[in-house]
């Protein structure tokens, strides 16, 4: 296994620290500490992989929570998880980039509008087509 990894966020458990549609760089095999991201198994299905807080370490594993108050599918719920399936530390976030930075995006605009709007030719050449206007 690489130490490394991306792992996609679903839900909303982890708001306000990660959001759903957010990446996140993992590195498995990391000590753990009380406040750090891990990921781990699920204790119950342990087909799924878990994004939470290490709020403390017990005698049976870690006491795992959710940072949306609002959520309490962690550790209330299915007790202490065991350190083997706790497998890493989340390092950093990594925001998804908005459908505008997108490089498809500027290029279209580039060639739709402003100055390269001009070179139809250029357009054409990539595939670029301004949409017809249609004056009344």
């Amino acid at each position: 296994m690489l130490p490394f990894g991306v792992i996609d966020v679903v839900g909303p458990s982890m708001r306000p620290s990660l959001h759903d549609g957010d990446h996140v760089l993992v590195r498995y095999g990391a000590r753990i500490r009380p406040g750090a991201v891990v990921l781990f198994r699920h204790p119950l299905r342990q087909d799924l992989l878990v994004v939470k807080r290490a709020a403390e370490r017990r005698p049976r594993g870690w006491w795992l929570l959710s940072d949306n108050q609002g959520v309490h599918t962690d550790s209330r719920e299915y007790g202490p998880v065991p350190d083997e399936l706790v497998l890493g530390r989340v390092l950093l976030r990594i925001r998804p980039r908005p459908a505008w930075l997108a490089p498809t995006v500027w290029l279209e605009r580039a060639l739709t509008s402003g100055p390269l709007a001009r070179a139809p030719w250029l357009a054409a050449r990539l595939g670029v087509h301004r949409p017809l206007s249609l004056e009344l």
